[in-house]
């Protein structure tokens, strides 16, 4: 047997190839001789892979460019053959040099082509609020002299909800938007409610009227000329209980409190955030309780509102252990955003709660990341805890228009959180339910585009679920799309076959550029 018989398939093509060439040594520079001597050289006294790779790499590249075999540089097959050998002994997989040279290498710089206008644009049109952290600082510096705020009051929960920017007169003096903008904000802000606390308030980048931060939580006058009919509160065909919602058989949502550190301009339980902050009596939460008590086939719970981390820790505590003591719940959640809008919340006796709750029966955290430039290195450290301390840490985002409707902010979205020890989970697209923000609804096609272009070119486990809520989370791949008639998708519920009627925002409206603060630019 020919030793060189142990040569695969794409080895022989690339020497075929190689070899193909001209062996015409007057058309040899003799720097490329050299060059070429050398590489060969240290493929043979070196027991490294990457100096054999090195040669046939330059050869290849020698062999399209100037149609040269190796035999112009006196390299016989029976010289390169044996180097090919020991390229496959060497490696510990036995890879070939033709496998490695011919096939793995160009794929992946054809793979890494698709990326490359990625990387090019992130930081620049999506940047984090990592990237962006000095100027962050910066604010929040000017912010807390602007409020009179003490080290104190900036490092504590309770001092950023007291210093909270919820008037129009105190957003005038920490913002600085046109005076058409402020007068449509005080319009929305007589029917719905405003809250930033100082902290998120620095996210915003001054100037900026698209800033991603300064969309989501500074309400514009589409708010109220939106409106129009009103469509039932989120889930009042779905609460059979007191502070119980319930879609599924084995899930429930208790809305534990109808609080948030801010409010944002696409709130899906807006009907439920009223003009005073509430913690509700204990029999609600009791009657709560019992309903999940009687019915034995719930085993997940999620406790959300407004936001679960506004409730006191001892109440918490007690909502936790009321659960773990119930048999068949096996699993907890708890909704909120502070991490990102508050991180001050984040402290240690909060985090021994869910471990300890943890260490009973799974905690997950679950919360709503809808831009890089959310993640600060304080909510990064944030949620580094908290992830240190229950089962896992999951991302709902939803996908709205001006602030993460294109392939670099979602993709940069869901590679920060996935560093920032968040898992992203799902895509919510805007609800039609609420058209107080209509304005900010992405078409479903667009959204499928947007996720699907992950495939292949992030981490598998930082691509997130499409999801439309209509009656219960609908995955919106294209298999549960069943029909189009006039504006409306008709989708079809995976788990029931039952199909609902589910409205997606009309081009034109999604294709207007004079929406929410853009329509006040001072020329």
């Amino acid at each position: 047997m020919n030793k060189f018989d142990k040569l695969d398939n794409f080895t022989m093509d690339l020497l075929d190839h190689l070899f193909s060439g001209s062996d015409d040594k007057s058309a040899v520079q003799t720097y490329q001789v050299s060059s070429i001597q050398e590489l060969f050289s240290k493929s043979i006294s070196e027991d490294l892979t990457g100096n054999i790779v090195d040669l046939f790499q330059v050869l290849k590249k020698v062999r399209s460019k100037h149609g040269l075999s190796p035999m112009a540089f006196n390299l016989s097959r029976e010289d390169l053959s044996g180097l090919a050998l020991k390229h496959q002994d060497i490696d510990e997989h036995q890879v070939s040099i033709g496998g490695r040279v011919n096939r793995a290498r160009p794929i992946v710089e054809e793979a890494g082509s698709r990326v490359d206008w990625y990387l090019e644009q992130k930081d620049v049109s999506a940047p984090s609020g990592i990237e962006l952290w000095d100027r962050i600082e910066d604010n929040h510096s000017r912010i807390r002299q602007i409020l009179g705020m003490t080290d104190k009051d900036w490092n504590s929960f309770s001092g950023q909800l007291k210093f909270a920017i919820q008037s129009l007169d105190t957003l005038g003096r920490i913002l600085r938007l046109p005076p058409k903008a402020m007068e449509e904000v005080g319009r929305v802000t007589r029917s719905y409610r405003m809250r930033l606390t100082p902290y998120y308030a620095g996210l915003i980048m001054p100037g900026s009227l698209e800033d991603p931060v300064l969309l989501q939580a500074v309400p514009t006058g589409e708010m109220v000329d939106n409106a129009g009919i009103e469509i039932p509160p989120v889930a009042a065909d779905h609460s059979p209980a007191r502070l119980i919602d319930q879609f599924y058989p084995r899930v429930v949502t208790i809305k534990a409190t109808n609080m948030c550190a801010m409010y944002c301009t696409h709130c899906l339980r807006i009907a439920h955030i009223g003009k005073k902050d509430r913690i509700y009596k204990s029999q609600a939460y009791e009657e709560a309780l019992d309903y999940i008590r009687r019915d034995s086939r719930i085993r997940d719970v999620l406790v959300t509102g407004g936001d679960s981390f506004m409730l006191p820790n001892e109440m918490i505590a007690r909502i936790l252990t009321e659960l773990d003591s119930i048999d068949h719940v096996r699993v907890k959640r708890l909704g909120t955003r502070i991490p990102l809008t508050t991180p001050q919340r984040v402290n240690g006796e909060l985090l021994d709660i869910l471990d300890k709750s943890n260490e009973k029966k799974p905690l997950r955290v679950v919360t709503q990341i809808n831009t890089a430039q959310e993640i600060t290195p304080v909510s990064r450290e944030a949620f580094k805890q908290i992830s240190r301390r229950v089962s896992a840490v999951m991302n709902q985002a939803v996908l709205l228009k001006g602030i993460n409707d294109t392939r670099v902010k979602m993709w940069k979205l869901c590679e920060t959180i996935h560093e920032a020890y968040v898992r992203p989970y799902y895509i919510f697209n805007c609800s039609y339910r609420n058209p107080q923000f209509a304005h900010l609804r992405v078409p479903v096609e667009k959204g499928r585009d947007i996720v699907e272009s992950m495939y292949g070119n992030i981490s598998g486990d930082a691509i997130p679920r499409y999801i439309a809520t209509a009656g219960g989370k609908i995955p919106l791949h294209r298999s549960n799309v069943v029909g189009v008639e006039g504006n409306e998708l008709i989708l079809r519920k995976p788990w029931s076959d039952e199909e609902v009627r589910y409205p997606d925002p009309a081009p034109e409206e999604y294709a207007r550029k004079d929406f929410a603060f853009e329509k006040y630019r001072e020329n």
